[in-house]
């Protein structure tokens, strides 16, 4: 979660960091003794962030490299005692010490704010290597969305009650309402899914694979994706509360041969092509508006489009070292938030 995540606009590029910290900090504010609650939650909060400092593993040469490094060793589990114990070394002097804290504290609140950070983006849709090196899969359990206020928020003011009046109840309620708040996510979740597989069915369609994502900044509306043999299918679905479909889109699968001739497949923009491949999960098709970018179909402003998030683009006059493009899609018009809003407000 941080600047490089590239769907973030405006508030979001804020809830996102705060929403690792807060939750970094409930877990040792909850866990410790009232006199140590706000030093606990300082050390939680910078530690529960620290993980994305991955991101500046990057290089102006590779565009791509730095969707290998982004929750991959930083985010597994077996490095949750070494990132707490990097976290405690630098902040032991600046916060732990001055609040009466042993370094042992310091790293058992560190460690603790630490290993909150993978486990709640494993909970988002991005993918999260937490069993590297042992497994380069991505993990994503889609149950919320990268950015939801409803959910950060009352953490966040749980998290400075518990600081300002010396109370690791506060904190405690913060993580049940977590914890509810996941449960409600998974619910969702597998009822967009059911919603998604019936209406395969009504096409005829008998889906390779389907998932199911959070939309923006909700888990109300879900945008839909499933594949057949040559197509995406991209659709939304309001999963309760009057649930709805929103039929949307499909695609024409990526097909190489078909799609980019021209591409030598030696050349480094067609291993980048399978760098691609891999960060999407398979999910990737030729854009249907400009013929040499290649787009990740899982996300999109609007969930029932295909119009991307994010993409590469390749050249043929590109020689055979040359890198692919890497490029962000910000479409945060208000029409496209009233677009969304209607979405999940109508009858």
């Amino acid at each position: 979660m941080s600047a490089q995540r590239p769907y973030l606009w405006g508030v979001g590029g804020l809830l996102d960091p705060l929403t690792q910290g807060s939750l970094g900090a409930a877990l040792p504010q909850a866990l410790s003794q009232p006199r140590y609650t706000a030093g606990a939650g300082l050390l939680g909060f910078l530690a529960g962030m620290a993980a994305d400092l991955d991101v500046l593993i990057r290089s102006e040469a590779d565009p791509l490299l730095f969707l290998e490094y982004h929750r991959q060793f930083t985010h597994a589990l077996i490095f949750i005692p070494v990132g707490g114990l990097l976290c405690a070394l630098v902040l032991h002097a600046l916060v732990g010490r001055p609040r009466g804290l042993s370094f042992r504290l310091t790293w058992l609140f560190c460690t603790l704010g630490y290993a909150t950070h993978a486990l709640l983006d494993a909970c988002t849709t991005y993918g999260t290597m937490l069993f590297w090196p042992f497994s380069h899969e991505r993990v994503a359990w889609n149950t919320i969305s990268i950015i939801d206020p409803l959910f950060t928020v009352p953490l966040f003011v749980a998290v400075l009650l518990s600081a300002w009046q010396r109370k690791p109840v506060y904190s405690r309620i913060a993580l049940c309402w977590v914890l509810l708040y996941m449960v409600l996510g998974v619910w969702q979740r597998n009822e967009a899914i059911d919603m998604g597989r019936q209406l395969a069915a009504e096409r005829g369609h008998a889906p390779l694979r389907l998932e199911a994502k959070p939309s923006f900044g909700n888990i109300l509306l879900w945008k839909v994706v499933y594949e057949t043999d040559r197509r995406f299918h991209v659709d939304a679905v309001r999963a309760t509360l009057s649930p709805r479909v929103f039929q949307g889109e499909s695609v024409e699968k990526l097909d190489i041969d078909r799609d980019l001739p021209w591409l030598e497949r030696d050349s480094q923009q067609a291993r980048d092509i399978e760098r691609f491949r891999w960060f999407s999960n398979g999910y990737i098709a030729r854009d249907p508006v400009s013929v040499n970018r290649v787009i990740d179909v899982r996300y999109s402003m609007i969930p029932n489009e295909v119009q991307p998030l994010w993409s590469i683009a390749v050249h043929p006059a590109a020689g055979p070292s040359d890198h692919a493009a890497y490029h962000v899609h910000r479409d945060a018009r208000a029409e496209r938030f009233k677009q969304l809003w209607r979405m999940l407000s109508a009858d």
